[in-house]
């Protein structure tokens, strides 16, 4: 079983303009294909994980996103390399009410482990809201937040970019011996 780096999408890979709903003005933020690279490299799959309640609110459709979303694979494409996965959750409890995949719910991330073969243990969580790191402690893994924010960080160390969550990510990684028996 091998770790993931769990990565939000808006505000994250790609900038945060509220709902994004035209692709033609998605762009990948400074040092994403740095960050990505390293932990293709290090063994780690790509999960992106990311609410996306405009759609249950009619914000933004189904074909809106996924034109989004393949933008977001051509810019990576374009750099030599790509997503292991994408898990969305659509959901807006105003609307649809509660559901176990909107983060910081578990139920996305246990489903990339079982169809991925992935060690939570081992993984990493990077977002810009604590509700993108929260499941880490869930798993027992890391998260870092990057970015500035008024938000209490509760407790997740804050960094400045994902290339600075990548490389201590990794740095932990590699001092940290995995379990017995993996």
């Amino acid at each position: 079983m091998r770790p993931a780096a769990f990565l939000d999408r808006d505000g994250t890979l790609i900038g945060d303009s509220g709902f994004v709903a035209d692709a033609a003005t998605v762009r990948l933020l400074p040092g994403v294909e740095h960050a990505l690279g390293e932990w293709h490299r290090a063994g780690y799959a790509l999960i992106v994980v990311t609410n996306q309640s405009g759609i249950a609110r009619g914000l933004i459709t189904w074909p809106q996103y996924h034109a989004v979303a393949a933008r977001i694979d051509a810019l990576l494409g374009a750099a030599g390399l790509w997503l292991d996965a994408t898990y969305v959750c659509p959901h807006w409890p105003e609307v649809t009410g509660p559901c176990d995949c909107r983060k910081p719910g578990l139920a996305l991330y246990r489903q990339a482990a079982a169809e991925r073969g992935l060690d939570l243990s081992r993984s990493v969580w990077v977002g810009d809201r604590v509700r993108d790191v929260a499941p880490s402690r869930a798993f027992g893994g890391q998260g870092f937040l990057i970015g500035a924010s008024t938000e209490d960080d509760e407790g997740f160390p804050r960094v400045g970019d994902l290339p600075a969550a990548a490389a201590l990510s990794i740095a932990g990684a590699r001092s940290t011996p995995p379990p017995a028996g993996r």
